[in-house]
């Protein structure tokens, strides 16, 4: 249970990231791209603590903060599960699970939603393309 959501895979174009990973133990991870970490290292450890999780960073994060930008630019996504009332359209509520933005996170239509429910969402990874990670300069 201890490292559920702390993993790491990748395919052709795409890096998955387990969202209860710390800043620090994805730099000690073997199977994170070298990319990712001088960026991590460059840029969001500079704002965060290493102790920070990717899972509270993406509710703290403004508008206006460089760890934002680069996630921006990255095109980082996140798969959240998030508590709704009418979860699966029959009135009951439940958990709905989708892929959201950095945007859509931190500023977009959502983010008040998201924000005041922070507590009862369950994040459970990053999505980054390669091609994303590549378009970030040092």
């Amino acid at each position: 249970m201890n490292n559920d959501f702390r993993y790491v895979m990748q395919d052709m174009t795409n890096v998955y990231i387990g969202a209860k990973y710390t800043y620090d133990e994805i730099m000690n991870v073997d199977e994170v791209p070298f990319k990712l970490k001088v960026i991590l290292s460059h840029y969001m450890l500079k704002e965060v603590a290493g102790n920070t999780t990717l899972e509270n960073h993406i509710f703290y994060m403004k508008p206006d903060d460089m760890s934002y930008m680069v996630y921006k630019r990255m095109k980082a996504r996140f798969k959240l599960n998030v508590f709704k009332e009418d979860g699966h359209g029959k009135g009951k509520p439940g958990y709905i699970q989708k892929e959201y933005k950095i945007q859509d996170i931190v500023e977009g239509p959502e983010a008040a939603m998201l924000h005041e429910k922070m507590n009862q969402i369950f994040v459970e990874e990053m999505h980054i393309t390669k091609l994303g990670l590549l378009s970030v300069s040092i």
